[in-house]
């Protein structure tokens, strides 16, 4: 027979013949269950309990991380492509990715089992990546920082319209018209760049295509894998992607593939490619938990004074008046995306909150 211990809740089960409740044993389980109910509230409390301020000032801050670092991981590819091929690069980026990230996922106990239904999905994820990394480093080796960059800030539009037009989402003509401005500012940027250095001024196009559905693959699979997880396989993937390609392109004389053993200074480039496009990217995950993203979501257009500054510093270049007017147009149409997507999800929480009539 069974009873049940007040307080604990737990099944007692009695003697076979009918015994009388264990009264002693039930007290002492009922100091047992007080005593974990109050230390499970202390760890509970004590581990989240992080006044909602500081969290947005600590996701802000390493939002303001990302935009300083990202043009770093430039920086380090542009030093690097003097002397090495686009393709080496790339595949450094996510060899050090990789190499940096095991020892975490080992540190933070977290398990490399991948669904099933994961795999394809991871396996898109790290194409799209390595594809969109290949180009802007492509570009960059001839195109100031400024430039490429401002043509990959397309991404969000791309991203908003792909929703739009092919998930079906809720998207009002005051954001599609700002995309579309968007890509008017890219053609400001386009134009001279086309005429300076040719086809490769779109490279950077090729990089905002990829990025945009990297981060609608992303959207999906960072739900059900942890960032440290996910970034590892992604690094660890693209990098088995590189390997056979670089094996194959050896000798071939392909400017952008064919590998060479770096010298000197070369190899710090490498690891620094490596090591700011891990930081940046940890740094940006780690904003996105702590703060709204409609919070950090304007912040991530300070990333164009840090490359424009970093371009004059290091290489002396400098966008001209076209470039800086389509930048501005670029980053007003995103600003102004954003401001309306603010909008619509306080017209939402307003709608879900009113009484029914």
């Amino acid at each position: 027979m069974t009873s049940t211990c007040p307080r604990s809740g737990q099944m007692q089960v009695g003697h076979i013949f009918g015994s009388p409740f264990d009264a002693t044993n039930c007290r002492k389980r009922n100091r047992r269950a007080s005593y974990h109910a109050v230390k499970r509230e202390f760890m509970t409390s004590s581990t989240s309990y992080i006044p909602a301020t500081d969290r947005i000032l600590a996701g802000v801050a390493l939002m303001l991380g990302f935009c300083v670092t990202a043009p770093l991981l430039d920086v380090a590819a542009k030093l690097a492509s003097d002397s090495i091929p686009v393709g080496q690069i790339t595949a450094a980026r996510f060899i050090v990715q990789c190499a940096l990230m095991a020892p975490f996922v080992w540190i933070m106990g977290l398990s490399l089992r991948v669904a099933r239904g994961q795999w394809p999905a991871l396996l898109l994820r790290a194409v799209l990546l390595l594809a969109s990394t290949f180009c802007f480093i492509a570009a960059i080796r001839v195109m100031p920082l400024a430039d490429a960059l401002a043509i990959v800030f397309v991404a969000p539009f791309i991203v908003l319209l792909v929703g739009k037009f092919y998930l079906g989402e809720d998207v009002g003509p005051r954001r599609v018209g700002a995309a579309m401005v968007g890509f008017v500012g890219v053609l400001f940027v386009i134009q001279p760049s086309f005429a300076a250095f040719g086809a490769v001024a779109l490279f950077p196009l090729g990089t905002a295509v990829g990025f945009a559905f990297y981060i609608l693959v992303t959207r999906g699979l960072s739900r059900r894998m942890h960032p440290v997880t996910l970034q590892f396989h992604t690094g660890l993937i693209a990098s088995l992607l590189c390997l056979p390609v670089m094996i194959l392109a050896q000798g071939t004389g392909a400017e952008l593939l064919d590998p060479v053993w770096p010298e000197g200074v070369a190899w710090l480039w490498l690891l620094g490619v490596g090591f700011f496009a891990t930081l940046s990217h940890m740094m940006m995950t780690y904003a996105l938990s702590l703060a709204p993203s409609a919070t950090l979501a304007p912040l991530q257009y300070l990333e164009l004074p840090v490359a424009t500054l970093l371009g004059y510093l290091v290489f002396s270049d400098f966008p001209n008046a076209l470039t800086l007017t389509g930048i501005g147009i670029i980053i007003g149409a995103g600003l102004y995306m954003i401001h309306r997507e603010r909008v619509t999800a306080r017209q939402l929480i307003t709608e879900r909150a009113a009484p029914p009539i």
